[in-house]
């Protein structure tokens, strides 16, 4: 696994979601195995089962926040050069040349991309069509149901 860019709020998602697997969801699941264990026998007991297959999907889950923590390249946009340039972390509200709708949006990392709260993954199309652009382009983007242009109205440094 390579180094993969990520905000410092997404960093620290990811850093509170392993704290709370390992203090919290991994004592409760060992807990709750003990307690499945001393019902007697474990061979068709459905709360055992479901237990272990738990700790099974959280000892998975934290491998793969440690993982991607040790290889995560934090990228905070305040630190870097205000030159107007839409990159990683930045935050463009843009119009639709079209409809004359806006939009804003953050570009951030993979596991960081909710649409819903107006952050788009550095990979997405829309977000490649912006990258090196400053306020006053206009992008192509290619969608599902065509090319569109957008207006780059302004890129914030967030």
């Amino acid at each position: 696994m390579g180094k993969f860019p990520i905000t410092v709020v997404g960093a620290e998602l990811l850093k509170a979601e392993l704290h709370r697997l390992k203090t919290v969801e991994r004592p409760a699941v060992i807990t709750a195995i003990a307690e499945a264990r001393a019902q007697g026998d474990i061979s068709e007991n459905a709360e055992y089962d479901a237990a272990r297959e738990k700790q099974g999907f959280i000892e998975g889950r934290i491998l793969e926040l440690e993982a991607k923590l040790a290889n995560a390249q934090v990228i905070d946009a305040t630190l870097l050069e205000d030159d107007g340039r839409v990159v990683f972390g930045t935050s463009v509200e843009m119009v639709d040349t079209e409809t004359d709708e806006t939009f804003v949006y953050q570009i951030v990392g993979e596991d960081e991309a909710d649409i819903k709260s107006g952050k788009i993954a550095y990979s997405a199309p829309i977000a490649k069509a912006l990258i090196g652009k400053f306020a006053g382009d206009v992008a192509e983007v290619r969608t599902p149901g065509g090319v569109k242009q957008v207006e780059i109205v302004d890129v914030r440094y967030e």
